[in-house]
């Protein structure tokens, strides 16, 4: 017999992480998304303890979801709903990573030659610093990565963190980047911790096979990326001229008539990363993108089996779809029914897509 987690819902201040109160839940959803915010919603009763506008402050109020007592969602509450007939009211919530878009290198930024793993980590305490009012995120696991990068982003710019956290992820060897929650001080304090792994590193832990320990609802093709020629144009230099790199795929200019992409990057003024963009772009492009969605039979696996980024083996012999390949997981989606049954979907693509970075 299958047994049912149980699923708690934790309010927290989020400039302090101190905890607040256990709301009861009566419906969940929540997702998990790679190199982005992901999104939780959450159903709870309008007259419970806890329900109130000083400890449910949209903006100023975290949420973290327990499953079987252990954190697996954080993020913050943004928009409330209440159902005044029904007697409930839903939390929307999103990742701690919708806190980073909104904090700006208001004076510009330059990073020259410097580390990925130092210059998130810079970023970060930066923006966590004493006075800064931010939600002290922790880097201690961020190490250096052994890739150099080099940006420059004027004031005027006014670029987001956020937005530079995802510049640096979409490099041709860049990185995955998640952010978890956890206990900094167990029932009393929540944190949240930033988490980075290379696109390269993860292994196929797990073989999905269709009507045998997943349902695959459907698998979309995308051939909009194929790219024979790319070229990619970097920032104004001020004097009209434009850095400028090429590349091709003459294993696919043999297939199909030429398809040129042209790429620009207002933001890139060195030839290195530019070259990274468009090696990107030529990787990409290279095969049409298949988009399989499924889920999980229920009981076999766990959601923190398939976290954003991990690697799995998909296998479906269906008519036209035939699939047995290695794809990254892009979304993980859990739903929680009133009655605690849990339902996890999975979003997935080619794992090609990822090997060299995305384009940005």
């Amino acid at each position: 017999m299958t047994v049912t987690p149980l699923y708690e819902l934790v309010s927290f201040r989020l400039k302090t992480g101190a905890v607040l109160d256990y709301l009861p839940v009566s419906a969940l959803s929540y997702t998990e998304t790679l190199n982005a915010a992901g999104s939780m919603s959450a159903t709870v009763p309008l007259d419970a303890p806890g329900v109130t506008p000083d400890s449910l402050a949209p903006g100023g109020t975290g949420l973290m979801v327990l499953r079987g007592g252990v954190p697996i969602w954080g993020g913050i509450l943004w928009t409330l709903a209440a159902d005044l007939a029904a007697g409930t009211i839903t939390l929307n919530a999103s990742g701690f990573h919708t806190h980073y878009a909104g904090k700006h290198f208001v004076n510009g930024e330059t990073k020259d030659n410097v580390d990925q793993g130092a210059a998130l980590r810079e970023w970060f305490a930066r923006s966590n610093a004493p006075g800064s009012n931010g939600i002290g995120t922790d880097t201690s696991q961020v190490k250096n990565t052994g890739r150099k990068v080099s940006r420059s982003w004027t004031r005027y710019e006014c670029m987001s963190v956020a937005a530079a956290i995802e510049d640096l992820a979409d490099d041709a060897g860049g990185f995955h980047f998640r952010y978890v929650p956890y206990w900094a001080a167990e029932g009393t304090k929540v944190g949240n911790r930033f988490l980075i792994t290379g696109v390269s590193e993860s292994v196929s832990r797990h073989t999905l096979e269709h009507r045998i320990n997943c349902n695959v609802t459907g698998v979309s093709y995308d051939s909009s990326v194929l790219t024979t020629n790319v070229y990619t144009f970097g920032a104004d230099d001020n004097s009209g001229s434009k850095p400028t790199v090429s590349a091709s795929n003459p294993d696919l200019s043999a297939l199909i008539p030429a398809k040129d992409v042209v790429l620009t990057f207002s933001d890139v003024k060195d030839i290195d990363t530019l070259a990274k963009k468009a090696a990107a772009a030529i990787s990409i492009g290279r095969a049409p993108i298949a988009i399989p969605t499924l889920t999980l039979y229920p009981g076999m696996f766990s959601p923190a089996d398939f976290m954003p980024g991990d690697v799995t083996t998909v296998r479906v012999d269906a008519g036209y779809v035939r699939l047995f390949n290695q794809f990254v997981v892009t979304e993980r989606r859990v739903d929680v029914a009133s009655t605690g049954v849990e339902t996890i979907g999975l979003a997935l693509a080619n794992r090609e897509l990822f090997e060299n970075g995305n384009t940005g």
